[in-house]
Formats: structure tokens, sequence, C-alpha cells
């Protein structure tokens, strides 16, 4: 059910050259009972998944290391950037999205998921919801290097690094992903490794 307190005016699509940049002209009712308009972009670049793959024998995890341009120009001297293996649903499930993500990202064949929650990254800006899994994994899944798609332009380095390792990268800012801070503190939290 939509919000009665909120009534869409206008949208105006000011980009849709990689994803759709929409500036929305809307008006919502304040606490008094006025109405205020107000007009907002928003980034729709479509739903994802993310997983984290862990090792419990190993006390291991699987990341991945590529290049981000938005890192690098805001900062990230070399734009390199470790995360959990992710992709855009593409009007998928997100269960198969993310297996096949991590065929294609990691090397790894799996084919059980554990779906552990939903979240909206950057909800001022980017419509995008992410939907978070974890999976055990073993040697024997390994079935290709991975290193992603070339025809989608990915040159992406697979990590198997010991969990510990990865709470340390976190706490000097070797880690600055966070959807990959969110699924490495679940493990944490949840004593998985």
């Amino acid at each position: 059910m939509q919000n009665p307190k909120i009534k869409i005016k206008n949208t105006e699509i000011l980009s849709d050259n990689w994803y759709i940049l929409k500036k929305v002209t809307f008006s919502i009712e304040k606490k008094d009972g006025s109405e205020e308009t107000q007009s907002r972009e928003a980034y729709d670049r479509g739903n994802g998944a993310v997983i984290l793959l862990y090792n419990r024998i190993q006390k291991t995890i699987i990341l991945t290391r590529q290049f981000r341009l938005p890192t690098y120009i805001n900062g990230n001297t070399d734009g390199m950037l470790i995360e959990a293996c992710a992709g855009l649903l593409d009007n998928d499930h997100p269960e198969e999205c993310i297996k096949r993500e991590t065929e294609e990202e990691t090397g790894y064949k799996i084919s059980e998921v554990q779906k552990v929650f939903e979240a909206y990254m950057s909800p001022g800006s980017v419509t995008e919801i992410l939907h978070f899994f974890i999976a055990e994994y073993s040697n024997e899944m390994k079935i290709a290097d991975g290193g992603g798609l070339e025809e989608e332009g990915e040159n992406i380095e697979v990590l198997e690094l010991p969990f510990e390792e990865t709470l340390h990268l976190i706490d000097n800012g070797g880690i600055k992903d966070a959807k990959t801070i969110m699924l490495i503190q679940y493990l944490r939290l949840k004593n998985i490794l």
C-alpha cells in the first residue's frame, strides 16, 4: 500500500546512459498537516545480491578485489576494493543470481545458499535493495579460476583469506565496502567462524 501522505507530481529522466537517473518532484504531508513540495534525484540500477563464502574447517572466507571507479575519484588512491561477491539480479530470482555470480566471479559452484537479510545500502540516492546470503564452500567446489566475465569488463582477483585477518582488515581500513563488512560481522555475531 502506497503512503497516502506522498504524492508524486512529476518524474523526469535525467540519464539512462548506464542505468536510470530520475528527478522526482513530489509533495509530502508534514507532521503539522501542511504540504511541502520537494525534488530529489534517484539512481535506479536494479536490485542485487551479495554472498560471503566461508569454510568452517579452514576458518577462511572468499572475497574479491577489483577496481571501482567511484572509490577512486573519491580518494581511494589505487581504486581497488576488497568485496564479497555480488551482482545485479537482471530479472533473476536472488538465489539464482547469486549462484551464477559466485561461479563467474570466484570459480566456486555452490548449490545451497542461506539468505540472512535484505538492506537498502544508500537509500538517500539509490533505489537498490540488496539480498544478503552466506554459503559454506569447500576446495572441491572450485571448478574454475573465476575473475568475472570479460565481456562485462570484469577483471576480478579472487582472495581466500583467514577470517581473523578480515577482521583486522576492517579495523585498519583494508576493507571499506559496507556489504562486505556487514556479512563478515554477521558471521562473527552468529559465531559461524
